[in-house]
């Protein structure tokens, strides 16, 4: 029986070729520790906020986990993985990666930002007015301002993982490696 933090079968077939390791040329050297296992392993660190040194006996050491989530940080591969998935799940229509709106608070309102982002991605900008500025925007255009609690449930959804709650991490590497595994779990636990 699989633990909460651990993947499931289709989960792991979908972002192994990402974290597949390389083996070097001549094959020497000690032999791997299990990916998945090793990946198991860090998602438990991130699901519990526990230090390394506390990982379970089910899981490779805590060295190497460690390390290996480092490699995975500086190689991209956590990034990599999270493209891949959201490709896949756009491919299968359940994610839209090309939004025409992006939907802020009032600190969004700026006639520079609305500009830049038409002009850069052709995304329109949807913030209600500030008190000081006149209105550039209709009201029928901000009955989409309703969804920004999406934002927001994601933001919730994230401490649900509570090493990203407090943030241990020295290097923001390796916090950012966390955000991209939790975005990758999230992800995964919907398909």
């Amino acid at each position: 029986m699989r633990g909460r933090w651990e993947l499931a079968d289709k989960q792991w077939e979908l972002i192994e070729p990402v974290l597949r390791p390389s083996r070097r040329a001549d094959n020497r050297g000690r032999p791997w520790h299990d990916t998945r296992s090793v990946l198991n392993g860090v998602l438990w660190v991130l699901g519990t906020e526990a230090q390394w040194r506390e990982l379970p006996e089910k899981y490779p050491p805590f060295q190497t986990c460690h390390r290996r989530f480092q490699q995975w940080v500086r190689t991209g591969k956590l990034e990599e993985a999270l493209r891949r998935l959201a490709r896949y799940l756009h491919e299968r229509g359940e994610l839209n990666l090309e939004p025409a709106r992006l939907v802020g608070d009032k600190a969004y309102d700026s006639d520079k930002l609305d500009q830049r982002l038409a002009e850069a991605y052709d995304i329109e900008m949807i913030a209600p007015n500030r008190s000081n500025r006149s209105k550039t925007q209709d009201g029928r255009k901000l009955h989409c301002y309703r969804r920004r609690w999406k934002v927001e449930r994601l933001f919730a959804w994230m401490h649900n993982f509570r090493r990203l709650v407090t943030r241990w991490e020295y290097h923001i590497e390796n916090f950012l490696g966390f955000v991209h595994l939790a975005c990758l779990q999230m992800m995964l636990t919907h398909l």
